[in-house]
């Protein structure tokens, strides 16, 4: 639109130039016949030191016209010929009265701009015209060339641009291809498809933030599985255990039917702790912790406290560390109170139980010490799974505590451990030193 709007003023003006170099050549052919007024007594020679004096215009051509007919030509080379042409009977019958007449002629099929002005002698036996004409297709050479040239380059770089502009589109609209056909793969029983990640733009961060939904929606739907699974297998045994012990009751002896409601009372009271260990854990590992930056020394000596009401260990703080680090206070307190319970669990009544952290490389130990029964060699990794118990001691207990110790530790970018150094056990949490979000 730009170019064209140009280009029609550039037109414009390359016709006002002819109009005003045509008038020009009025000027300068009345200037001559003023200065030679004199000298010259015939329209003939009037004509003749015109086109000896005035050159013709570039692109243009002169005539000098004596009584109706061509007589006179510039001794210069000219664009065209006007002396065969019919244009000259037409400018001496328009100038016929003596005037000047400007105007537009087609001239074996090509434009041109003409100027007509009568030449009259006073006392001259002949009548003269000069006629100076422009091709106005060579005048305008330039411009149109121009506009070629403007023309070719503009749908050269609108091709390109659009050339451009369809690799970088497909470019960036290729991770929502992937994530379209990913999407329409994915089912609630297979999760494990991905998006690959190219580049380190905002499309492939998209990516990655995708990616690490499904990575979510996996662990969800793999914790509701497992749930379903832990939840039909644990509560088998003691359903079968109800059930067979009220089938065999004897409604007629009093003593066999408390026996069997005791039993029965106790089992369900089992099932229920099953029941909550198991809705814990599903809770932790769905969790997403809140983060706060908290100092180590002050919750080492919340938790020992808290710890001391447990009954039948003396409870020490021996060892604080100092400094901060960014946890989820509630959940912490929760899996370090959990292995303070599992360690006055299994440790001999009376025995000391210690709580302590350490500041160690990348992170902070919280640990729990006791100097119960230990664990039993290649069993450390084992009892941090679900419905593991240690086959040291007589506790007694679903199995779970470790498992949500274990989780509550992964879901702050940490891990859970056990160390038996031989007279007893130190379970450890340890967490990555890290910025509050």
């Amino acid at each position: 639109m730009t170019g064209s709007v140009s280009y029609l003023v550039q037109r414009d003006q390359v016709q006002r130039d002819i109009d005003a170099e045509l008038l020009r050549q009025v000027d300068a052919a009345r200037g001559v016949v003023e200065a030679e007024a004199g000298e010259v007594l015939t329209a003939h020679d009037a004509l003749a030191r015109i086109l000896a004096l005035v050159p013709a215009p570039q692109n243009g051509s002169v005539v000098g016209i004596v009584d109706g007919h061509p007589a006179l030509v510039p001794g210069t080379a000219v664009a065209f010929s006007l002396e065969d042409s019919g244009l000259v009977e037409r400018v001496v019958s328009e100038v016929s009265d003596g005037s000047a007449r400007i105007g537009t002629a087609l001239l074996d099929g090509v434009e041109i701009r003409y100027v007509g002005v009568a030449v009259l002698i006073d006392g001259a036996p002949d009548t003269g015209v000069y006629l100076v004409a422009v091709d106005v297709a060579r005048e305008l050479e330039p411009t149109n060339r121009a506009f070629t040239i403007f023309a070719v380059v503009g749908v050269a770089t609108l091709v390109a641009v659009a050339l451009a502009g369809w690799l970088v589109a497909g470019r960036l609209l290729r991770p929502l291809r992937r994530l379209r056909r990913t999407a329409e793969r994915i089912t609630a029983s297979d999760l494990r498809e991905r998006i690959p990640v190219e580049g380190n733009d905002d499309m492939s961060r998209l990516t990655e933030t995708v990616n690490d939904m499904l990575d979510r929606l996996d662990a969800a739907l793999r914790n509701q599985r497992e749930l379903l699974d832990d939840v039909r297998h644990e509560l088998r045994t003691p359903l079968t255990i109800i059930r067979g012990h009220l089938e065999l009751v004897d409604p007629a002896d009093p003593g066999d039917v408390r026996r069997t409601a005791e039993l029965a009372i106790e089992e369900l009271d089992r099932m229920a702790g099953l029941v909550d260990g198991l809705a814990t854990l599903a809770e932790v590992r769905a969790t997403v912790p809140e983060l706060r930056e908290i100092d180590v020394g002050r919750l080492t000596r919340d938790v020992a406290d808290l710890a001391s009401a447990i009954p039948g260990h003396p409870w020490l703080a021996t060892e604080i560390a100092e400094g901060t680090v960014t946890v989820d206070r509630a959940l912490i307190t929760q899996a370090w109170l959990q292995l303070a319970d599992n360690a006055a669990k299994y440790a001999p009544p009376g025995t000391p139980i210690e709580v302590g952290s350490r500041d160690v490389e990348g992170g902070f130990d919280l640990w729990v010490r006791d100097y119960g029964p230990g664990i039993a060699a290649g069993q450390e990794t084992r009892i941090f799974e679900r419905f593991v118990r240690s086959t040291e001691g007589s506790a007694h207990g679903s199995g779970l505590g470790l498992a949500i110790v274990d989780g509550i530790a992964r879901a702050h970018g940490g891990s859970a451990r056990v160390e038996s150094p031989g007279d007893g056990s130190r379970f450890v949490i340890n967490v990555p030193k890290g910025d509050a979000e």
